[in-house]
């Protein structure tokens, strides 16, 4: 896949915009492709309202050949300043439909085949949510978890805003969207890679660095930690824990794409905002680091 100007496209990612902020709309303003045929996947957290997501998908939508976007938390948010009071199942879907007016590629989309430098490999938007089996150490049950959480003073705004309508709890929703989106995964072409995008990462692993441990129970399930394996993952696309790195587990990159908050981005070496290229790989990566979890 060359562009008409002769550059290779490339598959780029990004997460956890939060244009709110107005120094991050500010970033989202200044992205831009290097080919006309470069895609960019939004690993989730645009924004809280439905109108500053769909200035910064449509703003993308605009400028990359292809856009996938997966919905993080916070846009899952019904939101006091958000006009839109759409709860759950419902809030998502009328995200899913704006995306396909703007022509985003969703989780509920055909997965589309990247055909370009490092292809072909499937791209594979995914909405899991979680299901509090992160737990914390010593913690057995969800209950002991939220308790410990609570005592600590570190609990996820997800708890007040992140409605699962009509699903009677978080955890169902997650366990209904992991089984159907297993059976689509095992529907893939078993001679591609995958490539999986999504809010939070497949394995636990990632969390091992979160200045509070207890923050992991709202940072994905258990019940996809093999998938990397089952699934012929070449890289593991994902978000929410604002901590940008590369990760490699059993031999498979993770790549965390997040630019976070103002005050995050700000401490850390070079321009923010930066695209991560996800194919073709090249093998220089940021080292790991920490970050509080206040998502």
């Amino acid at each position: 896949m060359t562009s008409r100007h002769g550059v290779p496209g490339q598959l780029w990612a990004i997460s956890d915009l939060h244009i709110g902020y107005e120094e991050n709309r500010a970033l989202v303003e200044e992205m831009r492709p290097e080919s006309g045929d470069d895609w960019l996947l939004v690993a989730g957290d645009v924004a809280e309202t439905v109108a500053d997501i769909r200035w910064a998908l449509a703003t993308l939508a605009k400028r990359f050949r292809r856009v996938v976007w997966v919905p993080g938390n916070h846009e899952l948010w019904t939101h006091p300043k958000d006009p839109v009071t759409l709860r759950g199942v419902a809030r998502y879907e009328h995200l899913v439909e704006m995306c396909r007016e703007l022509g985003v590629t969703t989780p509920e989309d055909p997965y589309p085949v990247w055909e370009g430098a490092g292809g072909p490999a499937v791209v594979a938007p995914l909405f899991l949510l979680y299901d509090y089996s992160f737990l914390p150490q010593g913690c057995a049950t969800k209950a002991e978890g939220l308790e410990y959480a609570q005592g600590t003073g570190v609990v996820c705004s997800d708890e007040y805003l992140l409605h699962p309508d009509p699903y009677p709890s978080r955890e169902a929703w997650c366990r209904a969207r992991v089984a159907e989106t297993e059976r689509r995964l095992a529907g893939t072409p078993a001679d591609l890679p995958v490539i999986p995008v999504n809010h939070y990462p497949l394995d636990r692993h990632p969390t091992d660095v979160l200045w509070y441990p207890e923050f992991a129970m709202w940072c994905g399930t258990s019940l996809t930690a093999d998938w990397h394996r089952r699934f012929r993952v070449d890289t593991m696309v994902y978000g929410h824990l604002h901590i940008p790195r590369t990760t490699w587990h059993e031999g498979v990159r993770f790549e965390e794409v997040s630019v976070g908050y103002p005050r995050e981005w700000r401490k850390r070496p070079g321009p923010p905002g930066r695209l991560r290229r996800i194919l073709p790989f090249t093998s220089a990566s940021p080292s790991p680091s920490r970050q509080e979890a206040t998502r």
